[in-house]
C-alpha cells in the first residue's frame, strides 16, 4: 500500500465514520443546550448582520475589525469551490435527497459555530500589539492544553494555508483557462500577485477586500443562478419534492444517483454540508475572534448567518440549478455537473459564468484561508514569521496552478479532518462557558439595550 492509498483509507474512516458523527453530534448538543438559538434568535441574527452592512466608518486595525468585516472574511473562506462542485458531488453520490441532509447538518452546525465564535471572542489576545484569536488560543488558555493547541495550529496551517490553497489556485487556473484560454501557470502567477498585494496589507487590507468582494460575488452568483431557476420555474416545486422524497426513499433517486440508498444520501449530504459551511472545523473562529462587538454573543449570532448563507442559500441555489435543468440525470459529478447545468440554462455564456464564479469563490477562499493560517503562525512563532509564511503561501499558489490536484485534495481532506479533532474536544469541554456567555447576553445585555 503506497502513501496515497493510506491517505485515502484514513480519509474514508475519518470523514465517513468518525467526523460525520462527531461534528453532527456536537451540533445537536450545542443546539439543545443553547435552546435552539438559531430559531429563537433568528430576528437578532438578521438585525446584527444587516444592521452592520452599511457601517463602513469602523476600519480594521491592530485592535480588530468590524463585525461585518469579520463575517465577510468568514464567508470568503466558507463559500468556495465546494459550493459549486461539492453540492454536485453530494447529489451524484447520494441522490437529490443528500441536499435535505445537507440542510440538516447546517441547522445543527449553527449551534456549533456559535460556540466557536464566542469562545474565540473570550480568549482573544494580542501578539506584538495586534489582536488575534482562534481555536489554538481557547485550547491553550481555556483547556490549558499546549499539546492540543499546537496540534491544531500545525494542522490548519498545512490544511488551509499551504495544501488547501494549492487546490484553490488550481481552480482559478482552470477557470481562467476555460473562459479565456489563459495557460494554467499564468493564472497561478496572476492569482499569486493579487493575493500577495492583499496579504502585504495585513488584517486591514484583508478586511477591506472581503467586505467588498463577498457581497459582490454573492450578488453575481445569486442573480445569474436565479435567472436559470426562473427560466425553469415549472421544475422548482418538483425539485423540492424529489429532494424531500429521496431523502427518505431510495426509490425516489434517479439519474446519476440510481441505486443509492438512504444511508448514502444521509452520509454524503451531512459530510458535504459540514465540509462546506466549516461549522466545527475551527477555521472561521479566527475571523470572529477579532470582531469589535459589545458582547461576544453578538458575534456568535453573526457567525450563525455565515452557515445560513453558505448552505441554505448558496448550496441550495446550486442544487436547484442542477436539478431543475436536469443536469443531475446525465451521469456527471462535481464541477462538470454544475457547468453542464449552467450551459443548459444560459448557453455558452453559462460556461463563462461558472468560470467567473469559480475565480471569485476560489480567490476569496485563498484570502480567508491565508488569514486563518496566519493567526496560527503568530501563535506558534510570533509576528516575525508572518513574512516567510506569506512567501511560502504564494509559492504554493503558483505550484498548485500547474499540478494535478487529485492527490492534493486527499491530503487537504486528511489535515482538515485532523484539525477538527482538537477543536471539537475543546468545544465540548468548554461548552458550559459558551452557554454562560449566551445567558449573560440574554439576561443582562439585552435588557440594558432595550
Amino acid at each position: 500500500m503506497n502513501i496515497m492509498e493510506i491517505v485515502n483509507v484514513l480519509n474514508e474512516n475519518l470523514w465517513n465514520k468518525v467526523l460525520i458523527f462527531l461534528l453532527l453530534g456536537t451540533g445537536i448538543y450545542y443546539t439543545i443546550r443553547l435552546r435552539f438559538i438559531q430559531v429563537r434568535r433568528f430576528k437578532d441574527i438578521n438585525a446584527h448582520v444587516f444592521g452592520n452592512v452599511f457601517k463602513r466608518e469602523e476600519k480594521a486595525d491592530k485592535d480588530g475589525m468590524s463585525s461585518f468585516q469579520a463575517l465577510a472574511t468568514s464567508i470568503a473562506a466558507q463559500v468556495g469551490t465546494g459550493n459549486l462542485a461539492g453540492v454536485a458531488t453530494a447529489i451524484a453520490s447520494g441522490g437529490p435527497g443528500a441536499i435535505f441532509w445537507m440542510w440538516v447538518s447546517a441547522f445543527f452546525g449553527m449551534g456549533t459555530i456559535f460556540g466557536e465564535a464566542v469562545l474565540a471572542q473570550k480568549y482573544v489576545e494580542k501578539i506584538d500589539g495586534e489582536v488575534t484569536g482562534g481555536p489554538a488560543y481557547y485550547l491553550r488558555k481555556g483547556l490549558n492544553s499546549k499539546l492540543l493547541a499546537g496540534f491544531f495550529a500545525i494542522t490548519i496551517i498545512i490544511a488551509l494555508g499551504f495544501v488547501g490553497n494549492m487546490v484553490q489556485s488550481n481552480s482559478i487556473a482552470v477557470a481562467l483557462t476555460s473562459a479565456f484560454s489563459i495557460p494554467n501557470w499564468v493564472g497561478g502567477i496572476i492569482a499569486a500577485i493579487f493575493a500577495g498585494l492583499i496579504f502585504a496589507g495585513g488584517m486591514s487590507r484583508i478586511a477591506s477586500f472581503t467586505e467588498l468582494i463577498v457581497p459582490f460575488m454573492a450578488i453575481l452568483y445569486i442573480v445569474g443562478s436565479f435567472l436559470i431557476i426562473v427560466l425553469n420555474y415549472t421544475q422548482i416545486i418538483p425539485a423540492f419534492k424529489i429532494i424531500i422524497s429521496s431523502a427518505f426513499s431510495a426509490k425516489a433517486a434517479v439519474g446519476g444517483a440510481i441505486g443509492v440508498t438512504v444511508k448514502e444520501a444521509v452520509r454524503y449530504g451531512i459530510a458535504r454540508g459540514l465540509f462546506s459551511n466549516e461549522a466545527g472545523m475551527g477555521s472561521t473562529p479566527h475571523a470572529h475572534a477579532v470582531a469589535k462587538v459589545d458582547h461576544p454573543a453578538e458575534q456568535g449570532l453573526v457567525a450563525i448567518f455565515g452557515v445560513i448563507f453558505d448552505t441554505l442559500v448558496i448550496c441550495t441555489i446550486t442544487a436547484l440549478i442542477n436539478i431543475t435543468t436536469g443536469a443531475y440525470t446525465l451521469g456527471l459529478t462535481g464541477i462538470e455537473m454544475t457547468q453542464k447545468a449552467f450551459g443548459i440554462g444560459l448557453g455558452n455564456f453559462g460556461t463563462i459564468f461558472v468560470a467567473i464564479s469559480l475565480f471569485f469563490f476560489a480567490f476569496s477562499t485563498i484570502i480567508g484561508w491565508y488569514y486563518f493560517g496566519e493567526s496560527n503562525i503568530k501563535y506558534l512563532f510570533g509576528a516575525k514569521a508572518i513574512w516567510p509564511y506569506r512567501i511560502i503561501v504564494l509559492l504554493f499558489i503558483v505550484l498548485g496552478s500547474i499540478l494535478s490536484v487529485d492527490a492534493v485534495w486527499q491530503i487537504a481532506d486528511l489535515f482538515n479532518g485532523l484539525m477538527v479533532l482538537p477543536n471539537v474536544i475543546g468545544l465540548l469541554i468548554l461548552s458550559p462557558q459558551a452557554i454562560s456567555i449566551l445567558r449573560d447576553y440574554e439576561r443582562n445585555f439585552l435588557d440594558s439595550v432595550k
